[in-house]
């Protein structure tokens, strides 16, 4: 696309980056990058995004206003112009027009620290949910695609993104009961309208802390809960705390289940499954998977099944040959993310450290680098954002992305990437629209003194999620509707899984991790370690997302005719081999029912993918330009605009089958899994 004239300056760094290496031999400097993220910000005026009418509250009205009113004359629009490439592209329009507002207010509803904002924003969310299902059921809208589509000499002519996009806006449509009548497609919205009020109130109260009254707990492990006055508020699961008892008070504290959140589960479930068996569908399942790679339930539960099987296999074979260093082992006895003392490893790997790692890694792959820019008065939520441009080495600015890395108070403790803004080639401007992502995770704030310094655990987490933004800037696609992110779940998580595996890569890591007051390497015994400590966690980790896919699955399948705890029990001991603490309801901290509901295996379908991509095309050489230009191009640059099968065939140049994907799951409990099973059985 054309170079803006406003990155010339960020493509003189990128020309002279080796300007900065040289700099980056001195142990105390770090690059503007990694300078950026390693120094407390300096205090300014925050709101938010420079986004006209955003600078309070009320603004919120004024956008959802002005987006419906726009929606109206795009609809018109819609429905008057003839059949071909306008069409589609005027419910390109639409979907740009709605997602600007909607996916802003998604993520300020959950991230801004004024509540004023958080409450607007969340209205406007309804709002326009509201909207959106409205128009999903619009029979007048629904014709005009109709026509296009089902004339062969118009659909002949258009381009292969054009008719993906018309084919993908028709499954929404049908999904959503536009061959229903009348009094059926109201039902139909109706329980969309519920849906949405179930979904938020399910989602709010997941992350909810529960309270106990401070005599309850020995005194001395007051201080690692939030003090609530008599009270003490456990927020989290305290996973990565060595302490044994205070991982079990919290355990059995934030897990304590409440009757109020437990009927809202089994409320949405129910509608649901209504809803599904209202627009035709076996059960939501059915309806939810229609579109991905696993396409139905059945296959789905076979990939489970057929995992579940052969890691219990290995699990076995592994325990007879070494009793003392099985997986199951692990699990019950170490349940710290890795197997490792953070403390030892945390020096080394400053956020700063990290961003340049990242950033290395980004221009040896794809020739892109991150840039960091001060963001302008008004234009960011809280003061310790920070705002990196993303900037390709010919092809210029690419995007943004905005980093809400530091915890604070009623901030969700998730990691998250909001999509902003997408990226599509703007015909009224005949310019291309910039992607604007968010970054969201909940690290310690740095001190006078000392940088913030991650766990390994959240050093993981930071390439994850990266995954998710370069994904969403490295894409060109035509239309907002497929740009990035917004492809089929299964595929969706492919990307940032693979990061996974640059970032626990001994290669990659001896390139940036080094200590942040002497600027020493990580020794290699430690990289070592560090990357061997990922692989017995990854087999645990893929162990427990069975489990937790299959319950996902079985809670989205027929009406079970019993509570979510008894199904929980059932689903646990068969797939995760442990028994259930009684008085605890996990799942009414499983959030991933919202935005994953039925879809969650998507998590090992992508590490399925993701596992494949790295052993046959990175594994040998992490850094190769190459490998991460055919990347880019037969996966990351077509956002949802190719059905994902195709993608993975192109990147592997196979396709592959529900044994591979198999094969390729298993492969996590040992890196070398095909000789393992030959010495087991010698």
């Amino acid at each position: 696309f054309l170079l803006q004239s406003g990155c010339r300056r960020l493509l003189y760094f990128v020309k002279h980056r080796s300007f900065w290496t040289h700099i980056r031999r001195n142990v105390t400097t770090w690059s503007p990058v990694g300078a950026a993220f390693n120094a407390k910000p300096a205090r300014r005026v925050v709101v938010m995004f420079p986004v006209t009418n955003l600078s309070c509250p009320a603004g919120f009205q004024a956008a959802t206003k002005a987006a419906l009113k726009n929606t109206e004359l795009l609809v018109q629009n819609a429905c008057s112009c003839p059949p071909g490439v306008e069409t589609v592209q005027c419910f390109d329009q639409l979907s740009d027009g709605l997602c600007k507002v909607a996916d802003l207010a998604d993520f300020i509803k959950v991230a801004h620290p004024d509540p004023a904002f958080r409450e607007a924003a969340e209205k406007t969310c309804i709002d326009i949910g509201t909207v959106v299902e409205k128009l999903n059921t619009n029979v007048e809208l629904c014709k005009s695609l109709k026509s296009l589509l089902d004339n062969p000499d118009i659909v002949s002519q258009l381009d292969p993104d054009t008719r993906r996009v018309a084919e993908l806006f028709m499954f929404d449509f049908e999904i959503s009961g536009i061959h229903l009548d009348d009094k059926l497609r109201k039902e139909a919205v109706a329980l969309h309208v519920n849906l949405l009020d179930l979904n938020n109130e399910f989602l709010v109260g997941s992350h909810m802390p529960n309270r106990i009254a401070r005599s309850s707990i020995p005194e001395h492990l007051h201080i690692h809960f939030a003090n609530e006055g008599s009270f003490i508020q456990v927020g989290g699961l305290h996973a990565d705390s060595p302490d044994d008892l205070v991982r079990e008070i919290a355990y059995r504290i934030y897990l304590y289940p409440n009757a109020d959140l437990m009927g809202c589960l089994e409320e949405l479930l129910k509608c649901r499954y209504k809803l599904a068996k209202l627009v035709g569908y076996d059960s939501y399942g059915h309806r939810a998977l229609k579109g991905t790679m696993a396409k139905t339930p059945g296959y789905c539960m076979s990939l489970l099944q057929l995992t579940a099987k052969d890691f219990k296999m290995m699990r076995d074979m592994k325990k007879k040959l070494n009793p003392c260093n099985s997986v199951s082992d692990f699990i019950r006895h170490n349940y710290t993310p890795y197997n490792i003392e953070p403390s030892l490893y945390s020096p080394y790997l400053s956020l700063g450290a990290c961003m340049e790692g990242l950033n290395n890694l980004f221009s040896q792959l794809y020739g892109v680098s991150l840039m960091s820019e001060h963001p302008s008065a008004g234009e960011v939520w809280s003061e310790d954002v920070r705002k990196l441009a993303v900037v390709h080495e010919k092809e210029g600015l690419l995007g943004y992305i905005y980093c809400d890395f530091f915890h604070r108070s009623n901030k969700p403790h998730q990691d998250c990437h909001f999509t902003i803004r997408g990226g599509r080639w703007c015909r009224e401007t005949d310019q291309y629209q910039l992607p604007v992502v968010v970054l969201m995770l909940s690290l310690p704030h740095p001190t006078k003194s000392t940088p913030t310094l991650l766990t390994p655990g959240m050093m993981e987490n930071l390439f994850h999620e990266m995954g998710h933004a370069m994904h969403s800037m490295l894409g060109r696609t035509r239309y907002q509707h497929v740009t990035g992110t917004r492809c089929a779940t299964d595929f969706a998580e492919v990307p940032s899984i693979l990061m996974e595996y640059f970032a626990t890569d001994y290669r990659v890591i001896s390139q940036f991790a080094r200590h942040y007051e002497t600027g020493k390497p990580l020794p290699e015994s430690m990289v070592a370690r560090l990357c061997e400590s990922k692989k017995v966690c990854g087999a645990a980790d893929t162990q427990l997302q069975i489990f937790y896919a299959a319950l996902d699955q079985i809670y989205h399948s027929k009406p079970q005719n019993r509570s979510t705890t008894e199904i929980l029990k059932e689903m646990q001991q068969k797939f995760y081999g442990l028994p259930h603490i009684p008085n605890t309801a996990w799942q009414l901290r499983f959030s991933h029912l919202i935005g994953y509901g039925a879809k969650y295996y998507s998590y090992l379908m992508s590490r399925a993918v993701a596992s494949m991509v790295w052993r046959q095309c990175f594994v040998q050489d992490p850094l190769n330009r190459d490998m991460g230009e055919r990347y880019r191009r037969e996966m990351l640059a077509h956002g949802g605009a190719k059905e994902p099968m195709l993608m993975v065939e192109g990147m592997l140049q196979r396709r592959p089958t529900i044994e591979d994907f198999v094969d390729a799951l298993v492969s996590e409990l040992h890196p070398n899994f095909e000789t393992f099973i030959m010495d087991s059985e010698s």
